[in-house]
């Protein structure tokens, strides 16, 4: 029984008997992340906005996020070109209103400042101007 090549290696490298490097296949591979509803209605806002909302939604759970809702309503993009605004704008509201609901028992606190920090990650994407879809 021949042995099988280890994860990263190539069949030729494996083999008993050949020398040398094996030759790159260049295969490319593109990972999509797949978000729910309500992530991929985060709005790709400027730097500074997304700064603001992460500093409100550390301090008061949901703030942040119910002020993102409204650059949805002043043109800011998101994952979800096929719906309308005003059904992103109300998922953001629904959103906040998760975290401000929750933030009793802690869980919306932590979800809200992971949200400000999803909003930054973002608006630096927009900034850098990498593709939104990573």
């Amino acid at each position: 029984m021949e042995p099988s090549p280890k994860d990263g290696e190539s069949a030729a490298a494996a083999e008993p008997g050949r020398s040398g490097t094996a030759p790159s296949s260049g295969v490319v591979v593109q990972v999509r992340e797949k978000k729910g509803p309500l992530r991929a209605a985060i709005p790709y806002m400027p730097f500074p906005v997304a700064v603001i909302c992460l500093f409100l939604n550390t301090f008061v759970p949901g703030l942040g996020t119910f002020v993102s809702a409204f650059t949805v309503l002043c043109g800011a993009r998101t994952d979800l070109p096929d719906r309308h605004m005003c059904c992103v704008f109300w998922l953001n509201i629904a959103a906040a209103l998760i975290q401000i609901l929750t933030a009793i028992v802690m869980v919306g606190w932590i979800m809200s400042i992971f949200w400000g920090m999803d909003m930054v990650i973002l608006a630096s994407y927009k900034e850098q101007g990498i593709p939104q879809q990573l």
